[in-house]
């Protein structure tokens, strides 16, 4: 994996680096994977803009990616690496003995040809899945379910990566990127590696435009609005705009918004690094 920086030829290509296909082998999508995604462009069912700043970006087709990983004892190959741009994340089409074809995200190192599986009896080895009990302490990690068969919620962005630290009775104790630790039980499953395309932290846009091209309209601060639009707006010339806050008049720096009685807490030992 790698990136591409262009020449400046124009000024949009000046800063632009964005990331190489070399490792991605199929242009099309497997047709019986991709649904239609509409765009809701930050509205919401009675047509009222709810989020600012979305609107616009490329026609995309969703797809279906397995985060479950429940057909257990069957082995698939690897048939392609794709590009999906709806994530980070490249996606892998699997082919299973029986038949079935599944896209799941690419982890690090996995290829075009290699058999994969998951469940208890397959192999930590890169792209198997398998519960957190069976896995050795220290394995590097990522699609980590919370809760047993509900899919994989955590460490799925490009190039993250969770690590088993050790285990405490039914719980496994598994370090996050974000610095946290936290327990998860046991009989949850993980993929074994790393996620694919490492790079992409690289990548700059080089222009506006491509903030346009994925649905991201222009955010202005709240410090040039009016005080009618934002708390921090208002003042003659620049003024700073005093304490940063939201629009709804929320501290944007200190302020503790994780709700004190949440029940998930329990199960954190350490919190991520501010």
């Amino acid at each position: 994996m790698a990136v591409r920086k262009l020449k400046p030829t124009t000024p949009g290509q000046r800063h632009k680096i964005i990331g190489a296909f070399d490792n991605i082998t199929a242009t099309a999508p497997e047709k019986s994977l991709v649904v239609g995604f509409r765009k809701s462009g930050g509205r919401n069912n009675e047509g009222h803009r709810t989020m600012r700043y979305i609107g616009g970006g490329h026609k995309r087709k969703y797809r279906i990616i397995d985060f479950k990983r429940e057909k257990d004892g069957v082995p698939a190959v690897v048939k392609t690496i794709e590009y999906d741009p709806n994530r980070s994340a490249r996606i892998a089409l699997l082919f299973y003995a029986d038949g079935e074809k599944r896209y799941i995200i690419a982890p690090n190192g996995l290829e075009v040809g290699m058999t994969i599986m998951s469940g208890a009896e397959a192999a930590p080895e890169v792209g198997n899945a398998l519960p957190l009990q069976n896995i050795p302490i220290g394995t590097v990690v990522h699609n980590i379910e919370l809760r047993p068969g509900q899919g994989a919620a955590l460490v799925r962005a490009a190039g993250v990566f969770a690590q088993l630290t050790s285990r405490e009775g039914n719980y496994a104790i598994i370090k996050l990127p974000s610095g946290e630790t936290r327990k998860v039980l046991a009989t949850c499953k993980a993929t074994v590696g790393t996620v694919g395309n490492s790079d992409h932290a690289l990548e700059s846009s080089g222009k506006a435009g491509r903030s346009r091209w994925l649905g991201r309209r222009p955010r202005n601060r709240g410090v040039v609005m009016n005080p009618v639009d934002h708390p921090m707006g208002g003042g003659e010339g620049r003024a700073s705009g005093g304490h940063p806050r939201s629009r709804k008049g929320l501290y944007a720096k200190g302020l503790k918004t994780r709700a004190p009685k949440k029940l998930s807490s329990k199960y954190i030992i350490e919190r991520r690094k501010k």
